[in-house]
């Protein structure tokens, strides 16, 4: 299955088509704004700008589950990201990414192993999924790893359409 056949809210509570993200790669990251990582959304603004324009998009994904980091309602959340990091990607309605209520999203994405070959439960905020251009998972970030880490910039620039 692909991650576009999934279905998810946005964080405008509209819902968000992934599926019109067909074609780009994209980075989906659980993220929360009250954690020792949410610097880390520094990094992820600078992969957007620097290949959004090659058929690449990071897909923000706030979650709640990891020591309540993330308590804010989605206006509190949008503005947190506008004004504090000037996020110009995409951003989810806010969802579990483990246990019995997971998004199924987060089901598919789980299921691939990072680069020791443990799948799983995401550990923390700001685990980071690299997904082809045909909506398969190529690789996956444990949170950690620094988003503009060379790792993940060649992972990125690996998987770029075209």
């Amino acid at each position: 299955m692909s991650i576009y056949d999934h279905t998810i809210g946005g964080l405008d509570g509209a819902p968000l088509d992934l599926g019109a993200y067909r074609g780009t790669a994209m980075l989906v990251v659980n993220v929360a704004s009250k954690c020792g990582l949410t610097p880390q959304y520094t990094g992820l603004e600078q992969l957007q700008e620097r290949f959004a324009d090659r058929g690449f998009t990071v897909l923000g994904v706030p979650c709640n589950q990891f020591g309540e980091q993330e308590p804010g309602n989605p206006e509190e959340i949008q503005t947190f990201c506008a004004t504090t990091y000037g996020i110009s990607f995409p951003m989810t309605e806010k969802v579990e990414v483990n246990g019995p209520g997971r998004h199924p999203l987060f089901a598919d994405l789980a299921a691939v192993p990072d680069a020791d070959g443990e799948a799983g439960d995401v550990q923390w905020n700001f685990e980071k999924f690299l997904v082809s251009p045909a909506g398969e998972v190529c690789r996956r970030f444990r949170p950690g790893i620094e988003p503009e880490s060379p790792e993940v910039v060649e992972a990125i620039e690996a998987a770029l359409p075209g």
